[in-house]
C-alpha cells in the first residue's frame, strides 16, 4: 500500500508580530511544518508499521519558495517518509482551500499508484479544515474526517471517528482520503541519525506547469487581522469556599 501524506509549511506562531493596525508581520517568522500535519505523517508511519513494514510513505506539499528549503526538506524526511514531493509557485503561498486541493490532486495523479492520502485536521495557520474534504471530492475517493485511529487491511482501512456521543467505526475501501485528529498519536522526535539520513532521501520539486495545474481562485482574501487585545483584569480570588465560588461566578456573569 502506498500512502501519501499532505503537509503545509506555516510561519512560527510565536514569531509573528502584530502591527498597530492589527495586520500581521511575518518577516521575522521562521517557517515550519504545520503541527497538525505532523500527526498525519506519524499516522502514515504507523500504517506502514502495522502493515509489517510493507508499502511506501511519501509526502507532498504545495507553496512558495519555502517548498524548496533544504532545512524543511530534511525536517519532513527525518520523520520517516521515503520521498518528498513539492509543487512550487509563489501564487500558492496565499491560495485558498479549493486551489490548494486542486493542485494537490494534480500532484497525486502525477505521482501515481497512491492508495491512501492522509491529511491533518486543518492547517496550522488558517485552520479552515476544508482541504482534505475538497481533495477527496476532486479525486472521487471515499473521504473521512475526524479520524482518531486507522487499522490497515487488504484493499481497505478500518477507521475510528470520535464523535460527541461515542466512537464511530467505519470500513473504507481504498483508494481513500482520511483527515486525522491530534488525538490519533504523538508525533515522534527525529534522532540525529534520522536527520542525517534525511539528507540522502530523494525529493522532487515541480512547477504548476509540470503537474498540469493552475491557480484559479474563486475567493479573495481582503485582509487578515489579529483580534483586539484585551487587558487582563488581574482579579485574584483566593480560597475554595462557597463564598469564593459565588464571587467567581458573579465575575464570570459580568463577562458574558
Amino acid at each position: 500500500m502506498k500512502t501519501l501524506v499532505c503537509y503545509k509549511l506555516v510561519p512560527e506562531e510565536e514569531e509573528i508580530e502584530v502591527k498597530r493596525d492589527w495586520t500581521l508581520d511575518l518577516t521575522k517568522a521562521q517557517w515550519k511544518i504545520g503541527q497538525y500535519d505532523l500527526n498525519a505523517v506519524e499516522a502514515g508511519m504507523k500504517v506502514k508499521e502495522e502493515s509489517g513494514g510493507k508499502g511506501d510513505i511519501v509526502v507532498l506539499t504545495v507553496g512558495g519558495e519555502m517548498v524548496d528549503n533544504s532545512k524543511l526538506k530534511k525536517a519532513i524526511l527525518s520523520r520517516g517518509p521515503a520521498q518528498m514531493y513539492g509543487i512550487r509557485d509563489e501564487a500558492l503561498t496565499t491560495a485558498d482551500s479549493y486551489t490548494t486541493a486542486s493542485v494537490l490532486k494534480a500532484g497525486i495523479e502525477k505521482i501515481g499508484d497512491v492508495d491512501l492520502v492522509l491529511c491533518g485536521e486543518g492547517s496550522g495557520d488558517i485552520y479552515a479544515q476544508q482541504v482534505g474534504a475538497v481533495l477527496g471530492a476532486l479525486l472521487g475517493w471515499p473521504t473521512v474526517n475526524a479520524v482518531s485511529k486507522i487499522t490497515p487491511g487488504y484493499g481497505k482501512i478500518t477507521v475510528e471517528r470520535s464523535l460527541e456521543d461515542g466512537v464511530e467505526v467505519l470500513e473504507v475501501d481504498l483508494p481513500a482520503v482520511a483527515c486525522v485528529t491530534t488525538d490519533i498519536n504523538i508525533p515522534r522526535i527525529p534522532t540525529m541519525k534520522d536527520i542525517l539520513g534525511a539528507g540522502k532521501k530523494p525529493f522532487t520539486i515541480w512547477s504548476l506547469a509540470e503537474v498540469g495545474a493552475e491557480v484559479v481562485s474563486g475567493s479573495e482574501t481582503i485582509s487578515t487581522l489579529a483580534p483586539d487585545q484585551t487587558a487582563r483584569l488581574k482579579i485574584i480570588i483566593e480560597g475554595g469556599s462557597e463564598e469564593s465560588i459565588d464571587v467567581l461566578y458573579n465575575h464570570m456573569r459580568k463577562l458574558v
